[in-house]
């Protein structure tokens, strides 16, 4: 067994386990008037209540007793610091200095200038467009921005785009984000582009990444084919990167490079200059504020104590649902569609960053570090997934999150019904049904057909809802800027938070890196007219089988 299952505060949470997993929630808040005054926690404008989770107040102290055991208050320090804590790639992990205001030092050296100089140059960049005096080689201003990237350089940037799209003004461009590979997908977002209107944003940390650079160079010989000159390439394409040299070579003028830095990983890149296309289409005051959020929430979770953080409670929740009750499986569920593209850009972040199998001292875990992310618009999931949840074998912990007010007064009503359904489904998660009150509303509407005792009888087993289904609350006032960034930078925290509870490191994904190398290898040999032999049976068959019918 590993030092942490071995260790006094995770005995003494199993040991606790073993009495909390006999109660109902139900019972929990029948016993306790006061729960979620307890079990809630508020910041700024957003309400986290884990009140709805099998725990009691020695649960939260035993999570907290685990918490500083592995030494977390330390460990964030650290992280803010510059300290590298991405040890295996030597590394330090400072997307918070994206946002900061004061001195951060990464090897001795100040980092917030060269910080402030992006943004500024980003801040010049995305005026001179929307003012019109940066314009197209034919000299009408810009109309689109495409952004060509995979994982942190497009799922970021196109949650946030979409989830702050009531913030675009009238001179903001529309935005398309390009990451797949498939031909179609790529043909389908250019034969609607002008060429001599259209902005073109390559986000690559190396420069070298294959699905990128494959895309960036379709894109360069549509632009070149459909009226633009290598000349004219100096107006339209825009480099995010920290690797100059090889976006140079592409084609890439000093002018419209825009740097990023090797302790900057992917999925935590967004608040650099990998949210050019967000600052393009809601503007650089709304840029600023989605910092500013995030600088927020980055001052409560270095400053607020434990148990009224809001990043370490979550975080904590979570250990106690994945670790002693077993929930492989957790669903973020917006109701909120304005953030549809949640779902898709927290899997990436706490599935890349925690799914390890080792920690830091190289030693093989025996606990669970992480469980599978995934997720829908909470209305429209209702009619797809919810079954699962409510009766299924298995349970499966989920985050509703929901805005108060909306952006579109004239929709009160929908508003009100969406709320409606939001508060619903937690309490029948919690709840569920026993039947009887299902085959009383069956007796009474059942006006075409008399409903026996009989047929009641061997129908309720199939009505009975179990309940007793963990849920996280996370409610707030309005969805602006600010607040969207800190509910990113709280899910990174909470990230954060578990990797130190794991003793593993967030920050790499060598598992990632694998699937690249191979990818490159089978590359060569898919150009190739000669049968596949140098894999297993399974890979080569398929690969041979491509060649015959492609």
């Amino acid at each position: 067994m590993s030092i942490l299952t071995l260790s006094p505060a995770w005995r003494a949470l199993e040991a606790h386990h073993e009495i909390m997993r006999q109660q109902s929630l139900c019972n929990l808040f029948a016993q306790d008037t006061q729960r979620f005054n307890k079990f809630s926690l508020q910041f700024n404008n957003i309400l986290l209540d884990y009140s709805k989770h099998p725990i009691n107040t020695q649960t939260v102290d035993l999570l907290l007793s685990l918490a500083r055991q592995q030494d977390l208050s330390n460990a964030i320090t650290r992280m803010f610091q510059g300290d590298k804590v991405n040890d295996t790639e030597d590394r330090a992990a400072l997307h918070s200095a994206l946002r900061q205001e004061n001195s951060v030092t990464v090897d001795g050296f100040n980092v917030m200038p060269n910080i402030k100089k992006v943004l500024a140059k980003m801040d010049q960049f995305v005026t001179a467009v929307q003012q019109g005096k940066l314009r197209g080689y034919s000299g009408q201003p810009f109309t689109d921005v495409v952004n060509i990237g995979i994982g942190g350089s497009n799922l970021g940037p196109a949650m946030v785009t979409e989830a702050l799209k009531s913030y675009r003004s009238h001179h903001s461009l529309a935005t398309h984000f390009i990451s797949d590979i498939d031909s179609t997908h790529l043909s389908e977002i250019l034969q609607k582009l002008n060429p001599e209107t259209t902005l073109f944003i390559i986000a690559s940390k190396t420069f070298t990444t294959q699905e990128t650079m494959i895309n960036a160079r379709a894109v360069q010989d549509w632009f070149l084919t459909h009226g633009g000159t290598t000349k004219d390439t100096k107006n339209h394409f825009i480099a995010v990167s920290s690797n100059p040299v090889e976006a140079e070579k592409f084609g890439i003028h000093s002018d419209n490079l825009f740097e990023f830095w090797d302790w900057v990983g992917g999925r935590y890149s967004l608040w650099s200059a990998i949210g050019l296309p967000i600052a393009l289409a809601i503007g650089m005051s709304n840029f600023y504020l989605l910092l500013a959020g995030a600088r927020a929430m980055d001052q409560h979770f270095t400053t607020t104590p434990l148990a009224e953080n809001l990043p370490v409670m979550l975080g904590l929740i979570g250990i106690w649902q994945i670790n002693f009750f077993g929930a492989q499986s957790h669903a973020i569920l917006p109701y909120d569609p304005a953030l549809r593209n949640l779902p898709a850009y927290l899997q990436q972040l706490e599935m890349e960053s925690n799914g390890k199998r080792t920690d830091r001292n190289g030693n093989e875990v025996d606990y669970m570090t992480g469980a599978v992310i995934w997720g829908g618009q909470g209305i429209s999931s209702q009619h797809s997934f919810y079954q699962l949840l409510h009766q299924g074998t298995q349970t499966i912990s989920a985050d509703f999150l929901m805005s108060c007010k909306s952006h579109h007064p004239a929709n009160k009503n929908h508003k009100l019904l969406s709320l409606a359904h939001y508060f619903a489904q937690t309490e029948a998660m919690m709840r569920g049904d026993n039947g009887d009150q299902k085959n009383t509303q069956l007796t009474t509407k059942s006006s075409i057909k008399q409903v026996t005792e009989s047929s009641l009888k061997a129908t309720s087993p199939h009505k009975i809802i179990p309940g007793n289904r963990p849920t996280t609350s996370i409610l707030f006032k309005q969805l602006d800027p600010k607040t969207l960034g800190a509910l990113i930078a709280l899910y990174e925290h909470k990230v954060f938070v578990q990797s130190v509870i794991w003793n593993i490191n967030p920050f790499d994904q060598w598992g990632v890196e694998l699937g690249k190398k191979l990818a490159g290898i089978i590359l060569t040999e898919l150009e190739e007219s000669a049968p596949v032999t140098s894999h297993d049976a399974s890979t080569n068959g398929l690969m041979n089988y491509f060649k015959l019918n492609q």
